[in-house]
């Protein structure tokens, strides 16, 4: 008599939603850069801090905005073509997360401080 190979359900990670933006359809970088506050049919998750440990700290912890199309990938005001927009996104998302939880748990998790002024 044969048994049946018992189900495995995959655990779901839980993230937080985003601290910076609700998913509702709009775009942070329209709202913030012109008051601009259309639905757009597609937004992107965008996290605000990359690479390989900061994507996933970033998702972790809610560091993550919607963007539309034109300020994620396409032309010249997209984030990842953009260094001055990625900055300015890496700015409020420090500022964000240091009012919540305090500039060394920020510091602690990823060891930079974008608000400094470059010199």
């Amino acid at each position: 008599m044969l048994y049946p190979k018992p189900q495995y359900k995959k655990k779901r990670k839980q993230h937080k939603p985003s601290i910076l933006h609700e998913k509702n359809g709009t775009c942070y970088l329209c709202i913030k850069l012109y008051q601009d506050y259309r639905i757009h049919p597609v937004v992107h998750e965008h996290h605000i801090f990359g690479g390989n440990p900061g994507r996933q700290i970033s998702e972790a912890e809610g560091l993550k905005v919607y963007l539309c199309l034109n300020h994620h990938i396409n032309g010249p005001e997209a984030v990842h073509n953009n260094q001055e927009l990625m900055r300015i996104l890496q700015e409020d998302g420090q500022s964000a997360y240091e009012s919540l939880y305090g500039h060394a748990a920020f510091m602690g998790k990823f060891g930079r401080n974008y608000l400094e002024e470059e010199q």
